[in-house]
Formats: structure tokens, sequence, C-alpha cells
């Protein structure tokens, strides 16, 4: 496998980055000045030595070619990944071969992607052969996983008596209790091995005195809890694409089961979320043949990037699994049979009308759908108010932006990439309106991230 003739652009090598602290970083460091010995290989590895504070430059590599996405070695003692070091190299190995020439892998650097590569082998070997095992207790699994449905069944005949004595006694009184009336309940729903009920239950606490207009919000989204609730106790009667959905909404665990589908994938965009306990990492691929967008989920510790990271505007060639339940576009990446390669992919555009119909559409398959993805096609962002949209160039309808995306730096790297004419943007359509996260001038053009 040849990589030295495919070199990313500086938008697809920032998109790794796990925050704007380390974008704003890694840019500083992509120019010649602070590095020496830096190479590359047929093989996929980037190499280099980075002045730092110390008197020993920070020996930072890359592994390119590595299956789950880029690899990153730094001896700086940075917790993030890539850290800036590892960024600035690889804005310095995309300006060209002048910056970073081809050259031979030093002895500290193949010792690293030698075992990264020789452990990753073992993993695929040691899969491969645990696969046709099977489950060591197959009884006891079974056992288990009666034991958690009747707790979750338990929790949420709790949670309907709770929501029941919520409209009984009136929606005022949810402003008077307070969060902490929200967070006993989730904690129960905790106790009863449902942690997507747990969740719901506290975006319930933070509507309350949030604005104009929250009794109706807080009503409609008991509306959608008690759905739930609901699904789950008749999940026997429910088709089963759409008992699987249920099921995977109130907590339960899946595992990517579908047919292996192999195509060539243009990694569409990539951003993370937070929250005390977890970074969650969510990456949406598009295929040229199938038609295809998929959603691939990985997860690190607080404070932590996910591992899985993929330059945003390349493709891959590799197969994905989907998970179970109706409307899932969830998948998992399966077997990479190249590394990420520039291509003219692109998905095929849509009418903000068309957009908003899609949404409506995917509901009947899951009610509780925040966004589906969307491709919107020759749209042009214009301000409304306080707020912006995104307008189509040739009719009067337009779709809003949501609230998080009007206070990301996107907004203006969008505003300035359309310059008043129109182009093409991907992102998540849903009820609060839609979240750009990547765009292109042109069908030809380079994707470029704004997340």
């Amino acid at each position: 496998m040849t990589q030295q003739g495919v070199r990313w652009g500086a938008d697809q090598v920032l998109a790794l980055a796990p925050d704007d602290a380390s974008r704003k970083a890694g840019s500083k460091l992509g120019v010649a000045g602070p590095w020496s010995q830096a190479g590359s290989s047929d093989e996929g590895t980037v190499w280099g030595l980075c002045k730092g504070s110390g008197s020993r430059p920070y020996q930072t590599v890359v592994d390119i070619a590595d299956a789950a996405g880029p690899a990153y070695k730094c001896s700086c003692p940075s917790r993030k990944f890539p850290c800036k070091h590892a960024l600035g190299l690889l804005l310095l190995w995309a300006a060209g071969e002048d910056a970073v020439p081809p050259g031979s892998v030093p002895d500290w650097a193949e010792q690293w992607t030698a075992g990264r590569r020789r452990r990753a082998a073992e993993t695929r070997a040691a899969g491969a052969s645990g696969a046709g095992s099977g489950a060591a207790d197959p009884e006891a699994a079974r056992r288990r996983a009666e034991r958690r449905a009747e707790r979750i069944t338990a929790g949420a005949t709790e949670l309907e008596q709770r929501l029941a004595d919520l409209l009984r006694g009136g929606l005022a009184a949810a402003e008077q209790a307070g969060y902490g009336l929200w967070e006993e309940t989730a904690a129960r729903m905790v106790d009863a091995q449902a942690p997507g009920l747990a969740a719901r239950v506290r975006e319930l606490g933070a509507i309350p005195s949030s604005g104009p207009g929250w009794p109706v919000r807080l009503l409609e989204e008991c509306a959608l809890l008690h759905l739930l609730d609901q699904g789950w106790l008749r999940r026997e009667r429910l088709p089963e694409s759409l008992a699987a959905t249920v099921r995977s909404r109130v907590g339960l665990p899946g595992s990517a089961d579908g047919p292996p589908v192999r195509d060539r994938w243009l990694v569409l965009a990539q951003y993370d979320t937070a929250d005390a306990k977890l970074t969650t990492r969510r990456i949406w691929l598009h295929g040229a043949d199938s038609g295809r967008t998929v959603l691939l989920l990985s997860y690190g510790a607080a404070g932590r990037a996910p591992e899985l990271a993929l330059p945003v505007g390349l493709a891959l060639d590799a197969e994905v699994a989907a998970y179970p339940g109706a409307g899932q576009l969830r998948a998992a990446l399966g077997e990479r049979f190249a590394a990420p390669e520039p291509t003219r992919i692109r998905p095929p555009g849509v009418t903000t009308a068309q957009a908003a119909a899609r949404y409506g559409e995917a509901l009947r398959d899951d009610p509780w759908l925040e966004s589906v993805p969307v491709t919107l096609e020759e749209v042009i962002p214009v301000p409304d108010g306080d707020t912006w949209q995104l307008a189509d160039a040739g009719s009067d309808s337009a779709l809003p932006l949501t609230p998080p995306a009007l206070g990301r730096p996107g907004l203006w790297r969008l505003v300035a990439l359309s310059g008043g004419a129109p182009l093409t943007v991907f992102g998540e359509c849903g009820h609060r309106g839609f979240t750009p996260l990547t765009a292109w001038p042109r069908t030809e053009g380079p994707v470029v991230a704004l997340c």
C-alpha cells in the first residue's frame, strides 16, 4: 500500500483536532521553523523532531495507514490526541515533499509503528478465532438479560406514575420543585439499568424556566418520554425493527449485526460532544456506490478524545455493518482496505423543504429522533433578525440554524465561504432547525469542516 503520493489538505488535518485550542496551536507549528529530521515513508509513517521548551526536541510520529484511523505518538506530556505537535507535523506534511520529504523511518518511529501494527494483527486474529466459539455461557447471558429487562420494566412503570403525578399537579409545580426532583428520578432510572430513560429525565429538568414557551416544550418532551415508556412496556406487540429502536432508546446495548457493506466512504463530518463522564465522537460517512449515509460513534473517558479519528473530506475503502432498529443510521466500521484518499465523491443535495420532509418521514420509524443527516444544495446563509438561516437560492423557503450552531465559529466560516453565493452544506436537520457541519462551494470543490 503506497501512501507517499496521497497528501491531505490542511482542512482534513485540522478536522482531526480535539478542540479549538489544539487547532490553533497546531496551526502555529505547521511551518518548517520548529521541525528537524522530518520525513515520511511509503508505508504511511510521518515523523519529525519538534523543538520545545526543553533541551531535547519532542519525537513525533503519525501512522496514517492505521486501520482505525490516524494514530499518534509524541514524547510531549500532552494528554490530547492528536497533540499540537502531531497536528503541526501533519500540516507540514500536507504542504508537500519539500517540507517533509520521503525517507527511511528512524528506529524510534519504526519501533512504535511496528509494535502498533503487530498488536492490531494479533487483535484481528484473536477476534476471528473467537467469533466462531460463541458465548461462553449463553444460558447465563439469557438470565442476565431477563433480569435487566425486569428492572427496566419496573423503572418504566415507576416513571409512568411520576409523569402522571406531574401532569395531575400541573406543570407549574415542576418549576417550583427545582432540578432536584428530576435528578432523583434520573437516579431511579439508573438503578433500573435504563440509562436512556435517565438521560431523557435529566433533559426534562433543564426545561422549566428556560425561556418563553417552556411549558409547551416540557409537555412535548413528557409526551415523548411517555411514548418510550409505553413502547418498552408493550415491546412484544411492536414490529421487530421498532422494538429494536425502543431497546436502543432505553439504553440497552446492541451490536452491529447487519451484513457488511463495502464501499468508498466519504468522511462527511466529525465532531465531539462531552459531559462530565464521557466524550462522544460522531463521524458521518457517505457511500459512493450504496448512496447510504451512516454514523460512527466512538467514546473516550472525560477529558480524553476517542481514538477513532478520520480526516474529513477524504474517502476510505472499507466495510461497515449496521446496528438494528427502524431508521437506524448507526454503523460499525469494519475492515479497511486502503488508507483515506482524496476523492470527488459528493452526496446528492436536496432543497430545504425536502430536508424538512425527510426529517418528518424519519420520525415515523423513530419518534425520538433528534435529527437526520441532510445535504442542502444551492443554499445561501442569510441573517434573520438575531439569528441566521439557510435559504434556497431558487425559492423563498429556508431552514433556521439551531441555537448551538449560532454560537460556533463555523457559522462565520460558512458565511465567508459563501460570500453571498450559493453553496452546498451537509449537516443535521431536526425539530430545532439545521446544524451545518461541512460545506463546499462547488460540487467538485474541497470539503470545508465547520465544527
